[in-house]
């Protein structure tokens, strides 16, 4: 789980990116799972796109996306998602620390 701040670090890391992962018409196929889960083991950031073309809106993609990468949703705006999933073996991302709570 990602705190506020944590969110808005990821937020502002995800504006350079590139969009990286489609979701049209096919909707959410295995093959943009395993795709997504790629991506993320490899980049731990991702940004994703729904097309007009597909049935779903972007938060339901990105939801669903999520559940089964097992990532967190970053932020969604219009037809554009984030996600973040921390890689263990490997961390590319130092997130801020959360505060502890008294």
């Amino acid at each position: 789980m990602l705190t506020s701040k944590q969110r808005a670090f990821l937020r502002s890391l995800a504006a350079s990116e590139d969009t990286i992962l489609m979701v049209g018409k096919g909707g959410m196929s295995d093959q943009i799972i395993k795709q997504a889960d790629d991506a993320l083991t490899a980049r731990e950031l991702i940004k994703g796109k729904v097309l007009e073309t597909a049935d779903i809106n972007s938060r339901e993609a990105a939801d669903i996306i999520a559940e089964r990468t097992k990532s967190d949703v970053v932020q969604v705006i219009g037809s554009k998602f984030v996600l973040f999933r921390r890689n263990t073996e490997e961390p590319k991302i130092e997130l801020p620390k959360a505060r502890k709570k008294r």
